[in-house]
């Protein structure tokens, strides 16, 4: 029990922390009920994303098969994985923000889709970590630093532009990029963490590519943040 209960938490440990950062960021607190079912709607498409998943991947590559060049794994990354992971977790932050009298804020957007992702993220995560009997260590430390907070990026991009679509803009481009953003920036980060598929120097030069991509992503994250932030601040000024 105690041998797998360690693993358990380190694979929730990091979508935790992202979630309680996000959360302190909201000034005006959405109800613990909302964001409960947010994080367990997230954590419940894991099983139907992954039925699609594996669907279009024998599509593409027959059962059982693997991507054996870089144009393949990159259509893996945004066709098996970024495409329908974000796709589903977009009907999601729909299905919770459709009728939900409280998002009444720019950044509520942000609050509720990252609970949606981090929500995927955490189900996934301890699918990974609990599947490493002997190096779940390893698995557990490069997820918290890159997946997880990959996850919570693409899930900002998604909230931020499902916001804006919302309460400010409501041209079909704003429209597009509630999930065609996201679907990029997912797609990228997977086709080059991906590439050590097919050539393993290749695969250590992408990574290190991944890591300024990362870097370069988080950072756009928190500027969509805090420009969300801003406002609902100059909301409440003008009020």
């Amino acid at each position: 029990m105690m041998s797998t209960l360690i693993p358990f938490a380190a694979a929730l440990l990091p979508a935790m922390v992202l979630l309680f950062y996000i959360w302190k960021k909201d000034k005006q607190k959405e109800p613990t009920s909302w964001l409960v079912k947010a994080v367990l709607w997230g954590a419940a498409i894991c099983i139907p994303v992954a039925i699609v998943e594996m669907g279009i991947s024998t599509t593409l590559f027959g059962t059982g098969g693997k991507p054996t060049s870089f144009l393949a794994t990159t259509a893996m990354a945004f066709f098996v994985a970024a495409l329908p992971e974000e796709t589903f977790k977009l009907l999601v932050l729909w299905k919770v923000l459709r009728k939900n009298p409280y998002f009444d804020e720019h950044f509520d957007g942000i609050v509720y889709a990252v609970c949606v992702g981090l929500g995927f993220a955490a189900f996934e995560n301890i699918g990974y970590v609990l599947g490493e009997e002997e190096n779940w260590a390893a698995v557990a430390i490069a997820r918290s630093l890159l997946a997880v907070p990959g996850h919570y990026a693409f899930a900002v991009l998604m909230g931020y532009y499902y916001s804006v679509y919302h309460f400010v803009d409501h041209s079909p481009k704003v429209c597009a990029c509630v999930l065609l953003v996201p679907v990029v920036a997912h797609g990228i980060y997977d086709a080059l963490a991906m590439s050590g598929m097919v050539n393993e120097y290749v695969g250590g030069i992408s990574f290190f590519v991944l890591i300024y991509f990362c870097v370069k992503m988080h950072k756009v994250a928190y500027k969509k943040v805090q420009a969300q932030i801003e406002r609902d601040h100059d909301s409440v000024d003008m009020a």
